[in-house]
Formats: structure tokens, sequence, C-alpha cells
């Protein structure tokens, strides 16, 4: 028995349906990208396509930067996928952020005659129409992630710029109220300190010394020199 697959024929092979899903943050469950949205989708998909759903590939916390198939959950594609087989995704940025990846990855699976659907697109391992789609709407992928990335470090160097904590070790001199660096009244006086015993010549493991002595505080060397200003 053969089956077609597009210009190509090739033996036919028991073909199996995988669904994929993709999360990035936790956050997206409340922008209708959960992963039980996408599994929900996937298998309603599947019942009006008449495919059985073998397994679902989840890959929760991985941004759609990383190549497809170089990301934890989905390597196991490259195995797990056989020709006449199916990959099927709510979405084509659930897959693919980056168009030369879509494109390249579009290519090898049509090579293999492996067929790849994204719910919003159809299935993008088609003829040549498809591949003009996927091109347009993988480029706009890769533009909206771009977008994203510009915005988070915007509003990051504001909120630094404003000294809003971002998470992380709290800075010396620094205490956290109501989700803003405030300054700790003793902590900035020890700094002060060393700063007047920095510009006074003092040696940076010297003002450790005496801070260690003197007021209990176990800076490190790096540590002094940020609070300073100064490298020694």
């Amino acid at each position: 028995m053969l089956i077609e697959h597009g210009d190509k024929r090739t033996k036919a092979f028991p073909m199996t349906t995988y669904g994929y899903t993709r999360v990035s943050t936790n956050l997206q469950a409340d922008e209708g990208l959960s992963l039980a949205v996408q599994e929900r989708q996937l298998k309603g998909w599947c019942m009006i396509d008449g495919s059985e759903l073998a397994e679902i590939i989840v890959d929760a916390g991985v941004s759609g930067s990383k190549p497809l198939f170089k990301r934890p959950e989905a390597s196991r594609l490259v195995k797990l996928l056989k020709p006449g087989d199916t990959l099927v995704s709510t979405k084509l940025d659930r897959l693919f952020r980056s168009a030369s990846d879509a494109l390249n990855t579009v290519e090898r699976m049509k090579a293999r005659n492996i067929r790849i659907v994204a719910i919003d697109l159809g299935e993008i391992t088609g003829n040549g129409l498809a591949k003009v789609i996927l091109t347009i709407s993988a480029a706009f992928a890769e533009y909206e992630r771009d977008q994203i990335r510009e915005r988070v470090s915007a509003v990051k160097a504001d909120q630094r710029a404003r000294q809003r904590y971002l998470g992380g070790i709290v800075p010396y001199g620094f205490t956290v109220a109501s989700g803003d660096l405030v300054e700790h009244p003793e902590q900035q006086a020890v700094i002060a300190y060393a700063r007047s015993l920095r510009a006074s010549g003092t040696s940076l493991r010297k003002i450790r010394g005496i801070l260690i002595e003197h007021h209990g505080t176990t800076l490190s060397l790096n540590a002094i020199a940020r609070c300073t200003g100064l490298v020694e």
C-alpha cells in the first residue's frame, strides 16, 4: 500500500499523531495559553481530523526562541516521529518563534514525509502557498518575540532607575518595602564610612578588615568596591 504526501509517494507506515504544547511562564495561564487549554484544543482537533492522539509532548517553562528540537521534551520527537506521522500544535508560536527555525524544521519534516499542523494556520508542510503563509507567520512571530524582549528590557531599566526591586539578592545598603528598594540607614552609614576610607587611599582589603572589626560587616571585596564606586 502506498500513500501520497505532497509530490512524493512512500510505503505506508502506521500513522501516529503527536501533540505538542509549550508555555514560557506560569503567567501564560492567564492569557489563554495554559497547557490544559492547549491540550483540550489538540484533542478537539484530533476528533475533527479523525486522528488518534498517541501522546502530547509538553515543554513547560521553555522559551520559544530555543529551536524546536533542542528543547528538553520536543527533542524526543525526533526519535518518535516516523514517515506518515503528524505533529500538531495549537498555534505556530508554540512551535516556533524564529522564522529560520520554522522554515528549516518544516523542510526537514517534509523530507521525512511528516506532516506538521498548527491549528491556527492549518497544515504547514503542504504546498507552495502553505510555505508562503508559514514564512510570513513565522516572521511575525519572531518580530513579536523581539518586541516582547524590548518591552521587558525597557520596563526593567525603568524599574532599576526607580529603584524597584526586581528579585534576587537585595543589595547591601537597601531593604525591600512594597516592591521598592529603600535605603537601610545603618547600612548606608557603613557604606558612607567605607567611601570615606577609600577616598583617603585605604585599600579594599584594609577597609574590609576595618568593617569586620568595627561593624561586624563581612562584605566581600567586590561588594565593597561596588559600594564605594571604586575598583582596586
